[in-house]
């Protein structure tokens, strides 16, 4: 069955009609130009440089043969209109959030970040060895996209509170930016989630449109200037334990490389993954060390009385987000079968050792 008659498109009709002329990219003196919009605001720290590492390291890594033109959110598209944009071929690629795009698909919640899901680690390890690419390539064909993991957050902050968190009652009738399924489980525990791209944040907190944000951890938030406004920072963060930042090509686009340049991409994305991980887990320390001595910032624990009560409300959203359709629960089952398995490996190796490490004071 000709796969185009599944693609999605009620969304972009508008942009629909010229997407034929646009879906394959630019080509000049033999070189493949390629557009790539994004959901971060220009050189954005980590998600900004992730995006534009991963555009340099194409060309470079091609001989100048296939070249990437970064677009920050707002330049060409908005930051929450790039999945349309790439699905109906006005770009050629994206860097963004598959969760942003959940009103799509719920399937695509999986692709960035599940509450109480799994770590980075586990994250990588279901995309390459467990089924999770190839779901993912289910799920994004329908929308006529082939996506990739392009960065990992690691585990990321609980958010930032004007007021403190005591009890799990806190959280009734707080407006908070918190996106994806952990939005989900905000609106369970009585709270009212926002959705807003990066960019729009600190204007809402200012304003008090939101009463609290998440948004990734201290390298990104320090960038933001969130601790102007709110001095309360929790952790750890309940929703996105290892968040994927995703790459998405038009799937047009992608089909009309070679096999040699489909392989140098998906080895470029492969590598960003890696590095952009690393920089997230080596800049986080200084940047909380700036924002408690330099900044007034106070980080909390969340008690353990709130994180189980996110516990059972996680556990509710996911058990209503499976029975969203048939695919949504296909993918649904391969995370939860997997996140089964590695629990058990992750208590034998990371978590044992780092509780052992703890015992020793160097």
């Amino acid at each position: 069955m000709d796969r185009r008659k599944f693609i999605k498109g009620a969304t972009i009709a508008a942009v629909g009609a010229t997407a034929a002329t646009l879906a394959t990219p630019a080509i000049a003196a033999g070189v493949k130009q390629l557009k790539m919009v994004t959901s971060w605001p220009k050189g954005f720290p980590g998600l900004g440089t992730g995006a534009q590492e991963f555009a340099d390291r194409v060309t470079t890594v091609s001989n100048g043969e296939i070249e990437i033109k970064l677009y920050a959110a707002g330049e060409l598209v908005g930051a929450l209109e790039v999945h349309d944009a790439v699905q109906a071929g006005t770009a050629d690629l994206y860097s963004s959030a598959e969760y942003y795009y959940g009103g799509k698909s719920q399937a695509l919640n999986f692709f960035t970040a599940v509450p109480f899901g799994l770590t980075s680690n586990e994250m990588d390890a279901w995309i390459q060895h467990g089924g999770g690419q190839e779901l993912w390539d289910e799920v994004s064909a329908q929308f006529n996209i082939k996506c990739f993991s392009g960065m990992n957050t690691g585990v990321q902050m609980g958010g930032w509170f004007t007021k403190e968190i005591n009890s799990i009652e806190d959280f009734k009738g707080l407006k908070m930016r918190i996106p994806g399924l952990g939005g989900a489980v905000h609106s369970k525990l009585g709270g009212t989630p926002v959705t807003l791209p990066g960019g729009e944040i600190m204007p809402a907190l200012q304003a008090g449109t939101i009463d609290a944000t998440e948004w990734v951890g201290p390298w990104n938030d320090m960038a933001f200037g969130f601790y102007k406004v709110a001095k309360h920072a929790y952790y750890p963060g309940f929703h996105e334990p290892g968040s994927i930042l995703s790459l998405g090509f038009n799937l047009d686009v992608w089909e009309g490389f070679n096999k040699n340049e489909q392989a140098l991409i998906e080895t470029c994305a492969a590598a960003t993954n890696d590095h952009m991980s690393a920089e997230f887990n080596a800049r986080s320390t200084s940047a909380l060390y700036d924002l408690v001595n330099k900044h007034g910032v106070t980080y909390h624990e969340y008690s353990d009385e709130i994180f189980k009560a996110m516990g059972v409300a996680s556990k509710e959203v996911l058990a209503e987000v499976a029975e969203a359709d048939a695919l949504t629960k296909k993918v649904h089952d391969s995370f939860m079968a997997f996140r089964k398995d590695a629990l058990v490996w992750s208590e034998y190796s990371d978590a044992s050792y780092m509780r052992k490490r703890a015992l020793v004071d160097f």
